[in-house]
Order: structure tokens, then sequence, then C-alpha cells
């Protein structure tokens, strides 16, 4: 079984420090060093596509740009790059999401995946008109991958739940290929319906034990379904040549930070409805004064990045090696897909994917379509 490595496109923005990226949210730091313009976007895209990755995951909210409009944009700058498209099904009509998944892949030639993103903030999801609760929205989630896998069927497609009704629904072809259906979610609501519906399922960077617990649940609840089901894990990276050099590189970030920015951030994360973020937040209880090593929650873990983002808060911090080491870990456990990012993005696609990946491929846990050596661009770091 090997592995399947994704990178992660920053449309809300990117630098070199954890706070730069909350541009959208001056009360935590300033703006982006580098806006999310499509030139640069496109940078790293085709940076992830040469150094081997499979895809691109590219967030949802109202703090990023549209995950479709940015991804379709990149389609022609990129030749077999996947893009991981995040959305939320609250906020989209079924029927009309599975005709853009459709023409999405015809015009990509077969390169899209979904993340459902089902919604944990409240406060969030009222922007969007949504005024579900958090169980109802993984219930009106499962009513929607319903529907929607009912409408790639190709027949007119029949559904009345309790939250959404479609009737005769279909669209011009259904996708071929039809997209893998990528979920997260951590409470006991989101569990059957990833069990349900998902493809891969998708959880942030809890210690391997803590997500070895998570794995066993859902593979439970799939074989009960007569399913099976994949299983990823969403993380940042600080990867160098040596582990000092990497740790010193964690250290830039944790000097970055603020007692007041964390302060702020934790309150707004602290107002999350999601069991997952809560998890997110429990792995480094906001202590900033706990020393860059103090925030390594595991051997090469380092939480310090939820100091201040919601989400993903964790990093593989170390040699290529021991990176590799904590990826195989985390694959001996069950785990197949990484979705992985850092800051700046561009610059440490580079680390990993000329660091990290050759030590992965040397061990037999990679496959497919080997990484090519590119002219690196201007502004990247290298990783040798």
């Amino acid at each position: 079984m090997s592995v399947r490595l994704h990178w992660f496109l920053p449309t809300t923005g990117d630098g070199r420090t954890i706070v730069e990226r909350f541009h959208a949210n001056r009360s935590l730091g300033p703006a982006a060093q580098r806006p999310p313009d499509i030139d640069y976007l496109a940078q790293i895209a085709r940076a992830a596509e040469q150094l081997g990755f499979e895809g691109a995951l590219t967030p949802t909210g109202t703090w990023c740009e549209d995950a479709w409009l940015t991804t379709a944009a990149l389609i022609r700058e990129t030749n077999r790059l996947k893009f991981l498209v995040a959305f939320r099904p609250g906020v989209i009509s079924p029927t009309l999401a599975a005709q853009m998944a459709g023409t999405y892949q015809r015009i990509s030639r077969g390169r899209l995946l979904l993340n459902i993103v089902t919604g944990g903030d409240a406060v969030e999801q009222r922007r969007f008109g949504d005024w579900h609760d958090h169980d109802a929205r993984y219930a009106r989630t499962g009513e929607f991958l319903s529907i929607l896998r009912g409408v790639w069927s190709g027949e007119p497609f029949d559904f009345a739940g309790e939250h959404l009704e479609v009737e005769g629904a279909t669209t011009l072809a259904a996708p071929d290929p039809v997209p893998e259906v990528y979920f997260g979610g951590s409470s006991p609501a989101a569990l059957p319906v990833a069990a349900r519906h998902a493809d891969v399922y998708l959880t942030w960077g809890e210690p391997p034990s803590q997500v070895a617990e998570k794995i066993g649940k859902v593979r439970e609840l799939a074989e009960e379904q007569g399913r099976t089901v994949r299983f990823g894990v969403r993380l940042h990276t600080i990867s160098r040549d040596t582990s000092a050099e990497a740790w010193a590189e964690a250290q830039k970030m944790l000097d970055a930070l603020s007692p007041d920015q964390v302060a702020k951030a934790q309150q707004q994360l602290a107002a999350s409805g999601s069991v997952g973020q809560r998890r997110m937040v429990a792995l480094h209880g906001g202590a900033l004064d706990a020393g860059v090593r103090g925030l390594e929650i595991h051997p090469n873990l380092w939480a310090g990045v939820g100091l201040v983002r919601g989400g993903a808060g964790t990093a593989l911090v170390g040699s290529h090696e021991e990176v590799a080491d904590l990826i195989e870990e985390y694959h001996a456990h069950g785990v197949e897909e990484f979705v992985l990012s850092g800051y700046p993005h561009l610059e440490e696609a580079y680390w990993f994917g000329e660091g990290v990946r050759p030590v992965l491929a040397s061990r037999g846990l990679l496959d497919g379509v080997p990484a090519l050596r590119p002219a690196r661009p201007e502004g990247a770091v290298s990783a040798q």
C-alpha cells in the first residue's frame, strides 16, 4: 500500500509566517505578503505538479477565494495535477453541484476531487445563510451526497428527505470518471456520514494513536454498510536537511506570534461548534509560552500552527528522514493520503518534494509518475 501526496493552494494569501495568511482578519495580523493572485497560485500549482504531488487542496470559506473558480482557472496552467475542491453542501443545490462536477471533469479531463465541508462554525455558516445546527448539517450532508451520486447515475433521480428533495434530477452527462469524495468530521454525527458516503475520510493531524482510533471507528461503520473507505490526514510540514534547521524554522514562526494574537485567535476558535476544532485546540491549549519543543505533542509533530490557525493546526517538523518516519508511522495505522502545506507554500513544496519525497520513494511508499526536476522559479529556495 503506497501513499498519495497532495499539496495546498493558499487562496487567502501566503507569507513566511503563520499569522500573515490571516489577512482577512486584520486584528490577527498584517495583510499577506503574497496576495492570492492567479499568477502566484499558478506557480504553486505547477511546482506541486512537477514535484510529484498528485493533487492540491483548495479551501472554502468567506476568508478565501472561491475554490471552483480559482481551480478552473488553473486547469490550463497544469497538465496532470488534480484539484481537491472544497465546498459546502449546505449552500448549493446538489443537482447544480453534480452538474458543475460533470462539467469540471470534462474540461479538466478527469482531474477533479471533491472535499465536502459540512461546516463547524455557526457564525460562518450564517454568513452563507445556513441556520441549521451542527447535527442537522451533517444529516443534510448525507442527503446531499445521496442526491449527488444519484444524479451521477445518469438516470433521472428522485429523492425526498428531511432537508432536501429533488424530482427527476439529472444533468447533461455524468462525470467520467466520477470524482472521489473526501470528507472530514470528528463528531458522532459526522462519522456515520463518512462511512456511508466518503471515498476518503480526511482528518486533521492529531497524534498517530488518536488518528488510528478514528480510523478504527470509521472502518467499522463502513464495514457495516458493506463499504471500504480510504483514510487521509491534513498536515503542515517544515522539513529541512537537518532536524536543527527545521526546528529553528518552527522557532521563527513562534517568535513572530504575540500573546495578543494568540489570545484573540483562541477566543475565536473556542467558539467553534466543530468537534475536530476542539480536538485541535486541546493539543496545545493556547500555550504560547510552552516554547517550540514544548508544543511537540508527538515526536516531530508540532502543534504551534494551531495557536493562531483554525482547522489543521499541526506540522511535521524535522529532517527529511524524520518527516518521512512520521509519515510512515501514520501509514502503518492505515493512512494512505497526505494533504500537506507549508509557509510559504511555494518554497515548502520544494523542501518537501526534493527532500522527503525521495526518502519515501526509497522506502517503497510511492508509485506512479516520478517527480520531474523542474527549473526552480524565481524566489524558490532549494532543499539541497
